[in-house]
């Protein structure tokens, strides 16, 4: 600005004299023309913060800020080969640099190099005051470099066996600056991980000491209540985060998973109004979509459910709580057909899945009368899990079905011996032992034509939906109640139509006709009783 002014001013003295008065214009001309092609050739060098940064380490090479500087344009760039190179030379310009260090830590960390990532910050570190106990500092520690043990201890806590190391790191941050809130936070996180939960809330507490109006605090205090099996003062804290950023994503989620688990009905309309302003923020997240249908499936507006259940499903194809739930929805409205390929694409995607080879070996079983195919299915959990009540019992259930009543009464034994207190299976072996004492008595085939054992099964249990506050993925919740654990399409006892044999004289037939009778009336007995339930 000066050099222009001073520029026009002696311009202005020269150009009202006659004998200088072209000369002026041509200077001038000159000085407009050199400076527009020095403009033009800087616009160049402000094209990018790469460019610039570069056009000043042409100028001055010594300078370790601008070798940190280009390393920093090309690190957003996501270019971290070429940003380590200026970094790593930043260090060289200036060895007591601890920024330069700490971007050299950074860099191998995001290059997966985390053995010269941990090189890096340990030099930073060691380049910073050393703590004595007792003493105190004359001068406050910028907190920028106080994040050199920050990021040393969130890279050695991915060792499972040095997070006491990490949180002594976490501690010695604190001890050089106890205002310094991040340190707090991380450590939080840190003694979670280390299942303290009482000790994290204590480092919540204490950050929010130095910041009362942070949601992001009030969030992982509320996570850390979770923790503690306090879900009531969970939510209360939730809402608080809500109330000083109603916008907060992870606390409009985790809340809403909060009043849905809680069971009660009042709060479901809350939590589906935060979980429609989650997915408007995170329309991608086949989580909230899900979630939505859980709460749908809890209000019993089955058709809602099952569009949001297909939403999530649209985005995450392979997401397996979706295609459960979906199937068990299906299931549940008497549309088992519809549920077998939304089954089949889950298996195709989770061949071990429990509960999906029971729902799909049920369905086959009392739907499309395909007895192998649901032993397959049973047969293959087993496998899986030998020590399964479910699997184990309806395979039993198909050796009855295949009239093998010998397999099926040692079966029923052994599923018995693996749940004593079980009252159905015991009763279930009752029946089937009642069958081949009544078969025995009058010599008849067991079953007459056409006619088929069904011994009630078990559903699938519930599955409880739990997200992690980091995004979750939910775990798989069925909606079948406890105490309907029979197969609703279970057919009922068959009965024996045997006929008189030629050999056994009329008393014997009597009496054998009275034993059937009164096995038939405990039987129908045993029936109403299941039917009740």
């Amino acid at each position: 600005m000066g050099f222009c002014i001073l520029v026009a001013h002696g311009w202005c003295k020269i150009s009202t004299k006659s004998v200088f008065k072209k000369l002026s214009w041509v200077c001038l001309s000159l000085v407009i023309f050199t400076h527009a092609l020095k403009t033009l050739h800087r616009n160049w060098d402000w094209e990018s913060e790469y460019t610039l940064f570069m056009s000043a380490l042409k100028v001055n090479k010594n300078n370790a800020k601008l070798w940190n500087n280009v390393g920093h344009a090309l690190e957003n760039e996501k270019n971290f080969e070429r940003a380590l190179k200026y970094f790593l030379q930043a260090t060289h310009v200036q060895p007591d640099d601890i920024g330069a260090h700490m971007n050299v830590g950074r860099t191998y960390k995001n290059l997966n190099r985390t053995k010269e990532a941990e090189e890096s910050y340990m030099t930073a570190k060691s380049l910073m005051p050393q703590i004595i106990p007792g003493k105190k500092y004359a001068a406050r520690i910028a907190p920028n470099h106080l994040n050199v043990y920050i990021n040393l201890a969130n890279l050695i806590r991915a060792n499972e066996s040095r997070l006491e190391e990490a949180d002594q790191l976490y501690r010695q941050a604190i001890s050089m600056r106890p205002d310094f809130k991040q340190a707090y936070i991380s450590r939080g996180e840190l003694l979670l991980k280390m299942n303290k939960p009482f000790k994290a809330k204590e480092a919540y507490l204490k950050a929010l000491e130095l910041d009362k109006n942070n949601a992001d605090l009030w969030y992982n205090l509320a996570i850390v209540h979770i923790e503690l099996k306090e879900p009531n003062e969970a939510l209360k804290i939730f809402n608080h985060a809500l109330q000083l950023n109603p916008k907060h994503k992870l606390a409009l989620f985790n809340s809403a998973i909060l009043m849905q688990e809680s069971g009660e009905v009042k709060l479901r309309p809350e939590a589906r109004k935060r979980l429609l302003s989650y997915i408007n923020q995170e329309p991608q997240d086949a989580n909230g979509y899900f979630n939505l249908g859980m709460l749908c499936m809890d209000d019993k507006k089955d058709t809602e459910a099952e569009m949001w259940m297909k939403k999530a499903i649209k985005l995450q194809a392979d997401f397996r709580s979706a295609l459960f739930n979906l199937a068990l929805l299906y299931s549940q409205t008497a549309r088992e057909l519809r549920a077998l390929p939304v089954l089949e694409e889950l298996l195709r995607y989770y061949p071990d899945h429990i509960k999906g080879l029971i729902l799909k070996g049920d369905i086959l079983m009392n739907q499309k009368k395909d007895v192998h195919g649901a032993k397959k299915c049973f047969e293959k959990i087993l496998e899986l899990d030998p020590s399964n009540v479910q699997g184990k019992h309806n395979l039993c259930v198909v050796y009855f079905e295949e009239k093998d009543l010998l397999k099926a009464e040692t079966c029923l034994i052994e599923t018995l011996a693996l749940a004593p207190h079980e009252e159905y299976i015991r009763r279930h072996l009752n029946i089937v032992r009642d069958k081949i004492s009544s078969a025995t008595l009058i010599e008849q085939p067991i079953f007459p034509a056409g006619r088929t054992l069904g011994v009630p099964r078990d559903k699938s249990r519930t599955e409880n939906v739990k997200d992690s506050r980091s995004e979750p993925r939910p775990t798989e919740k069925i909606k079948t109640s406890d105490n309907k654990s029979q197969s609703k399409s279970n057919k009922q006892l068959g009965e024996n139509a045997g006929k008189e044999t030629p050999h056994k004289t009329t008393k014997e037939v009597k009496e054998i006709e009275k034993k059937r009778v009164a096995a038939l009336k405990r039987l129908e007995e045993i029936e109403r009783i299941l039917n009740g339930e």
